[in-house]
């Protein structure tokens, strides 16, 4: 397949002139002019690109891209990654904010599945765009067995903060929005959510989630972030009959 017919159709299917972000989305780096196999990662960084290498990809697409609206010198480990890619005629395709919001391969709607939520709709706001979903458990469901559901599916998160302090803490509706999407907890509240599913936290946002009675489990910043890449692997296999690899690299963060 022609890799610029491809990027055509990703650039149309997760429409990232939509939204006001950080991240270049789109191809950052080009490569080779065919693509046979497609790899997946998190994160560019010098370990996915060489596994991609080693994998016999020709295109890698990532969450968390190599440049983020900002000028970076091309020296140190940054002149080591673009060297590698360039090497390799290995092209790069971000896409941040687009994947996380995307209503059939994003992170988030794909985390709400996995959490069994029902009634889902969009929700949680940024810049002027919806990124989040929100929706109903099926029956009050301990928030503790909520955890062991996305722990089951997506590894073992970092915290999870009760916002119950008498009793089992119970979650009923519940507002998704993965990485760090804890600044979200007062739009959850005013939702009607008693839980918020979301990526990681910082010392400073302890406190005002405990202050604030919101139920927050966070899976982890990359674990909540691979569900949407695997999911935009099945969809180009199956549309296009491209071999596909999924490069797992796990920060434990």
């Amino acid at each position: 397949m022609l890799t610029r017919d491809l990027i055509s159709y990703l650039d149309a299917f997760l429409e990232p002139a939509r939204f006001t972000d950080g991240s270049n989305n789109g191809l950052q780096v080009q490569g080779s002019p065919e693509v046979t196999r497609v790899a997946f990662a998190v994160d560019a960084c010098l370990a996915s690109f060489e596994a991609a290498v080693s994998r016999g990809a020709q295109l890698l697409i990532v969450h968390h891209g190599l440049f983020w609206s900002r000028h970076i010198q091309i020296t140190g480990p940054h002149y080591a990654r673009v060297r590698t890619l360039i090497a390799n005629n290995l092209g790069l395709y971000a896409s941040h904010l687009p994947l996380d919001a995307h209503a059939e391969v994003g992170n988030n709607i794909e985390l709400a599945r996995l959490a069994g939520l029902t009634n889902i709709e969009p929700w949680g706001l940024h810049d002027g765009v919806v990124i989040g979903f929100i929706g109903d458990l099926p029956t009050p469901t301990p928030l503790a067995n909520l955890y062991a559901r996305l722990r089951d599916q997506i590894g073992e998160g970092n915290l999870v903060q009760a916002g119950e302090t008498d009793g089992e803490p119970v979650a009923r509706r519940v507002a998704v929005c993965s990485g760090f999407g804890v600044t979200f907890a007062d739009e959850a509240l005013a939702s009607g959510a008693d839980t918020l599913i979301t990526g990681e936290t910082s010392h400073n946002w302890y406190h005002p989630v405990r202050e604030r009675g919101l139920n927050v489990i966070y899976g982890g910043h990359y674990n909540t972030e691979t569900v949407g890449l695997k999911a935009l692997m099945r969809h180009i296999a199956a549309k296009f009959g491209l071999e596909t690899v999924f490069i797992d690299l796990p920060t434990e963060l």
